[in-house]
């Protein structure tokens, strides 16, 4: 994913309603393979905290491009929007700043048909009112906010059912191939302009604002993600048995797991296999590793004496044009806490960025499941330190 094109920052009138109705049919389409194993109904979910029941997250999706498009919201908040919903209940069902995350199996939401009509019908009306706006960036904010959270959500979906064991679209299951790293590359450093200028063209989100000069020292990064190869090596050696190699709260998250391997990895006789969408299949060494959350990324770079790479480094090496700089595989954890940038103000969609500061790590780059629209060097991820059931992997880097 080393160029982005059709990003949806800047799509126009005609780009944005294809692809809304792309992101729409992805989405049902993976909805579909949750209800072939019953689980379009959330009694039949298991309760986990990195999971939301599938039907909620069908109608979250909807609604909220209901809320920001066709009702004209203002903000998140929830006096802001300028019309009712086309449910009687849609808010108390569907907004996910009010609904607690635990609260979602036990609504008296609709049944998976009638989520599906809603999903349709505010589709329909969203496409009739884009087809009238006029092509500026105000006019096409809220189509463009709405279209990058349905496709977070399409991405969350394919992870859910990986983490439920169950089968997904085999398209989405083939892993690109593999590619071998030639080992460091050597950045200059220097001052990279990070985050986003007001005045830019297009869509920004409020965690990449406002853009400010930040000084990055000469540095080597790998060209290429850790492979699982790399990280065999690393629990061949010990890796998980050793507490020097472990932050005291990667220790702390290793002694509550029953963990000597990532999250999916299982042995057979001497050898790795790991679980891909519910099916045992031949870990391949040369792929990149999967499934690692920050701790175990931290672990590996002690023991290799090197360390994860800041999001400026990340973002210098990825808008530095290397040739054989490569990203899009999967998310990457970085050394950096998810921080506001100086200046920082939320947007209409408050609940994005400021309630995760401090708590939350910055990822970089994107995943197989990412949509290429919504690449970008500048895009800012993040999730919880212990967080493995994602598309995340790692590369090392090291002072020059």
């Amino acid at each position: 994913m080393n160029s982005i094109t059709a990003s949806f920052r800047t799509a126009r009138t005609q780009q944005l309603a294809e692809a809304l109705q792309n992101a729409r049919h992805y989405t049902l389409a993976l909805f579909d393979c949750f209800a072939a194993a019953g689980m379009d109904v959330p009694r039949n979910v298991p309760y986990l905290r990195i999971v939301n029941p599938p039907l909620w997250e069908l109608g979250h999706t909807a609604w909220f491009a209901e809320w920001f498009i066709l009702r004209e919201a203002l903000s998140s908040h929830p006096a802001d929007a300028q019309s009712p919903s086309l449910l009687t209940k849609g808010d108390d069902w569907f907004d996910s700043a009010n609904v607690s995350h635990r609260s979602r199996w036990n609504l008296d939401l609709p049944t998976p048909g009638g989520v599906k009509t809603y999903c349709h019908e505010v589709l329909d009306r969203v496409l009739d009112k884009l087809s009238r706006e006029a092509s500026v960036d105000e006019a096409l904010y809220p189509y463009r906010l709405a279209l990058a959270h349905e496709d977070m959500h399409g991405e969350a979906f394919l992870y859910t059912l990986q983490t439920l064991g169950l089968e997904a679209p085999p398209q989405l299951t083939h892993d690109d191939s593999a590619y071998v790293s030639p080992g460091d590359i050597r950045f200059p450093g220097g001052t990279l302009q990070l985050g986003c200028a007001a005045d830019t063209a297009g869509f920004t989100f409020d965690n990449e604002r406002a853009v400010h000069p930040v000084y990055v020292a000469p540095f080597r990064m790998d060209a290429a993600l850790v492979t699982n190869g790399q990280y065999m090596d690393f629990i061949g050696d010990g890796g998980y048995d050793n507490r020097q190699f472990w932050s005291t709260a990667g220790a702390n998250w290793l002694m509550h797991q029953d963990r000597c391997a990532p999250r999916y990895w299982e042995r057979d006789g001497g050898d790795w296999r790991t679980v891909r969408f519910g099916r045992a299949a031949t870990l391949n060494p040369h792929e990149p590793v999967r499934h690692v959350n920050l701790y175990e990324a931290q672990a590996y770079c002690a023991w290799a004496n090197r360390r994860l790479p800041t999001e400026a480094e990340w973002e210098y090496a990825a808008l530095y044009g290397h040739p054989a700089f490569r990203w899009g595989q999967l998310w990457e954890w970085t050394a950096s806490p998810f921080e506001p940038y100086p200046g920082f103000a939320p947007d209409r969609y408050r609940e994005y960025s400021e309630p995760w500061f401090a708590t939350h790590q910055v990822l970089r780059g994107a995943s197989f499941a990412t949509p290429s629209r919504l690449g970008s060097a500048k895009f800012r991820n993040f999730y919880m330190p212990e967080r493995d059931d994602i598309f995340c992997g790692f590369r090392t880097c090291a002072w020059e």
